[in-house]
């Protein structure tokens, strides 16, 4: 239906970078629904100009805009302003049903089958699976909504200082009331739950429809060889795992960094992608990052408990499917 949309946000120019691989991987995943990207003012002219190539509507949101009914209500919170900007989605009232897809999500088929579930629809949280992650939800757009939202922020806050916590407390039946709305897990796939629960991923990750790079560290925080095929960098503090990770960087060097050269011109920008002088087929894909010190036992012990695991590196994905496998033989 026209008036369906997909809809994330970039309220900087990394982000926005993101919001062009997602709006690629939603096009060429044969989406039949629009595109529309909300962004925030601090996003550049010439990724403005990229987005406007992928979305069907870029629309500029800025909490500080007087004429803004959040503008009131950043005087008492200014701490919760990035959660206010992603709030505008409900402002989007030309069109009758939308999906919101965080800017560091990346789609792996196609899902225009969320349209057919009701607001307020999105996968359990992995830390709190009573709470839903507010990364790829489903929600219809009212200005009455968008009101009552931004009075429940300003006067309740965010339980966890961000746009999560407010639309938990909002919605706060979730839970319980109506399991229909409880999208499956494959639909918001946390490459953090891919290493705290790994026999769920064996079993059930293939099906994955939607992967949620969360954590501080993102793809575009990494760097690319475009000719080895190799992702570099970040190798201690990363939580994804590495065959997202490189689908990333594939659609990104593929089909938007054409996109961006052509508007930055000469303009100096970092794409993160480097020419390198090795060729590695495209099969045998895999992730690089220089050499760490040996590591003790205890070291290791420590490291886990602070939730700094190894997973480029000792602690892969592929180390510990190797580990699992040989426990339970």
């Amino acid at each position: 239906m026209a008036d369906q949309v997909f809809v994330t946000l970039a309220t900087t120019d990394k982000y926005a970078k993101g919001a062009m691989v997602l709006g690629k991987s939603l096009r060429n995943h044969n989406t039949s629904k629009k595109l529309v990207a909300l962004i925030g003012p601090h996003v550049s002219e010439p990724s403005r100009a990229v987005l406007h190539k992928i979305y069907d509507e870029v629309r500029l949101v800025d909490v500080l805009d007087s004429r803004d009914a959040a503008h009131l209500a950043m005087m008492k919170r200014p701490d919760l302003g990035v959660t206010f900007t992603k709030l505008h989605c409900w402002t989007l009232t030309d069109y009758s049903k939308c999906v919101f897809m965080d800017a560091d999500t990346l789609v792996l088929s196609n899902i225009d089958e969320l349209f057919e579930r009701e607001e307020l629809s999105a996968a359990p949280d992995p830390g709190w699976p009573d709470c839903f992650n507010s990364g790829v939800f489903v929600f219809r757009p009212s200005n009455e909504t968008y009101g009552k939202l931004i009075t429940a922020c300003s006067e309740g806050g965010s339980f966890d200082g961000g746009d999560q916590g407010v639309l938990n407390s909002f919605f706060s039946d979730w839970a319980t009331a109506d399991i229909s709305k409880h999208l499956p897990f494959i639909y918001n796939l946390s490459s953090i739950a891919i290493y705290t629960y790994l026999p769920a991923f064996k079993q059930y990750g293939h099906d994955a429809k939607v992967v949620h790079f969360l954590g501080k560290v993102k793809p575009w925080d990494y760097s690319f060889d475009t000719a080895s095929k190799t992702v570099k960098g970040q190798s201690h503090d990363a939580d994804m795992h590495p065959n997202y990770l490189l689908q990333w960087w594939e659609l990104f060097s593929s089909s938007v960094l054409a996109l961006m050269k052509e508007e930055y011109g000469d303009q100096p920008f970092y794409s993160g992608c480097t020419e390198g002088d090795i060729h590695v087929d495209v099969g045998q894909m895999h992730l690089s990052h220089p050499p760490s010190p040996p590591m003790s036992s205890q070291e290791r012990k420590q490291k886990w408990e602070q939730g700094q695991a190894d997973y480029m590196g000792m602690d892969s994905f592929d180390n510990i499917e190797k580990k699992l496998d040989s426990f339970l033989k």
